[in-house]
Order: structure tokens, then sequence, then C-alpha cells
């Protein structure tokens, strides 16, 4: 079993503040691991395997340099907060802001204990996803610079997260708090990476949310949405996608690299 290599991992993420854990801390993580390590699915598209174990998933996001969906995204956070002393639990979700459709459990993030309540932690959902935690319970408001977020019930024991739009609240994703092991991970990783019904395996994307601006490119459409203002840009080709990869995003591929995609996206 690989040892977590915490201090190349902060190095990543350009943290070097307190380790205690808190929820300044939390918060502090967060945001760091979410504008730092890219959501992108560019292996898939690859055909190259997607593993979810510790030592793969160091090897790809820290030392590599890459980024990844939410499985690789949160499964290495929840590595590092339980080093630190963070009670937590991984939680699977029904995406819905495609619509609500009825999907399979296809996303997984944390809920994490500090400073006696509980927080949503997911730093795997992209260019709409988190910059920080979010409270559980109540349905409070999470500001997070341009961008709002909540929890609400939508029916016992069925929780809903969304996100404040101008023309009101919309859904991200859906969940329970029914308990999720690693092996639930691997099974929902699996059909996300290869069945030909997830949008990982014919839509490119990478993503990447800061705070003054949430970065996102889908084939060869690069957006930019700053919370408000929305510009999109049409790339000229695959060249310029590379291009726009390593420098927007940081993910370095040879000259020449093709990736699998169609033109459409879902």
């Amino acid at each position: 079993m690989s040892e977590l290599d915490l201090d190349a991992y902060l190095k990543r993420i350009g943290y070097s503040g307190s380790l205690a854990p808190n929820y300044a801390v939390l918060e502090a993580l967060h945001l760091a691991h979410a504008s730092h390590i890219p959501f992108e699915n560019l292996d898939v598209l690859l055909k190259r395997p997607i593993r979810l174990d510790l030592g793969s998933l160091q090897a790809k996001l820290v030392r590599g340099g890459r980024g990844g969906y939410c499985f690789e995204q949160n499964l290495l956070l929840a590595a590092v907060l339980e080093r630190l002393g963070y009670p937590l639990r991984l939680v699977a979700a029904k995406v819905r802001h495609r619509g609500d459709r009825d999907l399979p459990r296809t996303h997984v993030f944390l809920m994490v204990g500090a400073d006696g309540a509980e927080w949503a932690a997911d730093v795997g959902f992209g260019g709409e996803g988190l910059l920080q935690p979010v409270p559980f319970g109540g349905g409070r408001e999470a500001r997070q610079f341009a961008w709002t977020y909540r929890i609400v019930e939508e029916k016992p024991g069925q929780w809903l997260m969304q996100s404040k739009r101008r023309d009101g609240w919309a859904n991200l994703y859906s969940f329970t708090l029914d308990p999720q092991t690693s092996a639930d991970c691997e099974m929902a990783n699996h059909y996300t990476s290869t069945h030909p019904d997830s949008p990982f395996v014919s839509t490119l994307t990478a993503q990447l949310p800061t705070p003054q601006a949430r970065h996102v490119l889908r084939n060869r459409e690069l957006i930019e949405d700053r919370g408000g203002v929305i510009e999109r840009r049409a790339l000229r080709d695959d060249d310029e996608l590379l291009d726009v990869l390593a420098n927007t995003f940081g993910l370095e591929f040879p000259a020449g690299t093709r990736f699998g995609y169609r033109d459409t996206i879902r």
C-alpha cells in the first residue's frame, strides 16, 4: 500500500499554512486544491485506465502534474484529510445539472467534520463545482467569490446541491447519506470511464475554477465565466487545443497528441 506524500501534495497545490484539523484549514486546503489541480478526462479519451489506488493518484495528480475527475480528485483529498485527522465519509451522488433524468450515482464527494459541524467538500465537479466547502443542514447559503451554493432537502433523506443563477437556484446533484466504500467508487469509475452512455468517453473536458474566473474547455470550445460575464471562443484545431491545455490548465502533452472526442457536446 502506498503512503501519502503529504509534502508533495502541499507543494502541488501551493499550500504552506497550518495543518490543524479545523474548518479554516479545511477551507484553505479545499480552495488550493480546487484551483490548482484541474478537472479533466483526457486519459479516458486516450484509452488509458483510470486507477484509484493512492499510488496511482499521486503519480498522476501530484507528481505527474495532471488532473482528474471526481473519483480521482476527491479520493486524493480524502487521503489528505484523513492523514490530518478530519472525520469524513464518502458520499455518492446523481448528477442533475443536465436535467432531472434518473441517472446512476456517478459522482462522489466528501462529508467532512470540522468545528462541530459537517461540510460538503467537493474538488471534483469541475468548472461549476465548489471552491470551498458548503455547510450541510439548514439550507444555509455559501457565498464563494462570485458564486453561491446551498444544500437543501428535496425529500426525506435526499438532498440537493444547488448553485445560484440569475434566474434562481439550479440543481447540480442529488444525494443520500448511504455509506459508500472504495469498492463502490471502483464500480462507478468503471461505468464513467468506459460505458458508451457516459459523456466522458466522447466529450473532451478540462475545467479549472479559480476565485477570479472559471475556465472550461469542452471539445474545441473554451469558456471563461467571471460570475456574470461569460465569454466563449472556438479553437481553430487540435494544435491550438494542445496550447490551451498547456497554457490555461497546465496540462502538457506531446505535440501531435490527438484525443478521441466527438465534435458535438452531449
